[in-house]
């Protein structure tokens, strides 16, 4: 197994499976890691983002 992911390949991880489109190495390389932590993280973070901006998009059509 591999090292704990650095900050930019679980970026390019999160990134790559929000938007659907990621490599077979770089998914293989995701699975190699020996922690789940850093990935749940910053999906958690991720998905948080987009509804706020969502919302944020919607308030302001709305009011407009």
């Amino acid at each position: 197994m591999a090292k704990a992911p650095g900050f930019k390949q679980v970026l390019k991880a999160v990134f790559g499976a929000f938007v659907g489109v990621q490599s077979e190495q770089q998914r293989q390389q995701d699975f190699q890691t020996t922690t789940i932590w850093p990935y749940l993280v910053a999906g958690i973070f991720a998905v948080v983002v987009f509804v706020a901006l969502l919302l944020a998009l919607v308030s302001w059509v709305v009011a407009g």
